[in-house]
C-alpha cells in the first residue's frame, strides 16, 4: 500500500528518531484518540488513512476515515462541532495518533453527547452491564 508517508524498518529510528513514520494496519489505518487539550477528556476514537492524517496536520481541523462509508469526512462538516487541532502525538511505535483538540460546537459524540465515553462498564457480581455517566 503506498503511502505519503517513510516505512522505518530500524527499531531504534522508528521509536526514538524524529521521522514522521506512521504504522498504518493492513487496511491502510492508524487508530486516532481525540482528547480536549484543556480538560484532557478524551472525546472519540476513530480511524485515519494516510489521507486524513496528513489533512489534519495541513489543516489543524480533524479529518478521519470513515470505515462504515469507506470516505474521508471532516469533523463537524455536517454537525458543526468541529475539532480543532492544538497538538498530534504519536506513541513510542507510530502505530497511534493522539489529537489534543478544541472543540467547537456542543459535542464530538455523533448522539450528541460532549464526549462518546459516556457510559462506563459495572460488574455486579452476574453480568456486566453499562452505567450512563452525566453528561
Amino acid at each position: 500500500m503506498s503511502s505519503i508517508y517513510p516505512t522505518l524498518e530500524n527499531k531504534s529510528d522508528l521509536e526514538q528518531g524524529t521521522v514522521l513514520a506512521p504504522r498504518f494496519n493492513s487496511d491502510g489505518l492508524i487508530t486516532a484518540i481525540a482528547q480536549e487539550h484543556s480538560s484532557g477528556e478524551i472525546l472519540m476514537l476513530a480511524h485515519m488513512n494516510a489521507e486524513a492524517l496528513q489533512k489534519t496536520i495541513e489543516s489543524g481541523k480533524s479529518h478521519f476515515w470513515s470505515r462504515s462509508r469507506q470516505e474521508l469526512w471532516l469533523k463537524g462538516e455536517t454537525s458543526r462541532n468541529i475539532l480543532y487541532v492544538k497538538e498530534i502525538l504519536t506513541d513510542c511505535d507510530q502505530d497511534a495518533i493522539l489529537l489534543k483538540v478544541s472543540l467547537e460546537g456542543k459535542g464530538a459524540c455523533h448522539t450528541g453527547a460532549k464526549s462518546c465515553f459516556y457510559r462506563k462498564i459495572e460488574n455486579d457480581n452476574s453480568q456486566p452491564k453499562l452505567i450512563f455517566l452525566e453528561k
